[in-house]
């Protein structure tokens, strides 16, 4: 009898036991459910903050907007004729610093401003005193 009162002892232990997990697994899955809903509820904002967003894009960038804005703020006018001019009458093209096919066209730089005189409008010439 004792050996049978002690089986059920064990056996009511572990039915116990065997419901708190049960009831923990629950919790846990409720919580994990109630931060999914959370998620899904965080995403659905942003999505909707997105498409708010895209639509002012859309109204910001469009051309009829940006061309009265053009109009209201710059001081732009329409390209007449006689503002373009013939290829012949281009200035010659300016003569390159660097001679093409150099493999170091930085160190070409400094070697060509080297040889210079090096004297700018920003620096005094030291040659000069006043």
């Amino acid at each position: 009898m004792t050996f049978l009162r002690l089986l059920q002892i064990i056996v009511v232990a572990v039915l116990v036991l065997a419901a708190a997990d049960v009831y923990k697994i629950k919790f846990e899955s409720t919580l994990q459910a109630q931060q999914v809903a959370k998620m899904r509820g965080d995403i659905r904002r942003e999505r909707d903050a997105i498409a708010a967003l895209r639509a002012e894009w859309t109204r910001l960038d469009n051309p009829q907007r940006i061309e009265q804005l053009a109009r209201r703020h710059l001081p732009l006018k329409p390209i007449e004729v006689h503002q373009f001019d013939k290829l012949d009458q281009l200035p010659a093209r300016p003569p390159q610093i660097v001679p093409p096919g150099t493999a170091d066209p930085i160190g070409a730089v400094i070697e060509n401003s080297a040889q210079d005189s090096g004297v700018t409008a920003s620096v005094p010439d030291p040659t000069s005193r006043r």
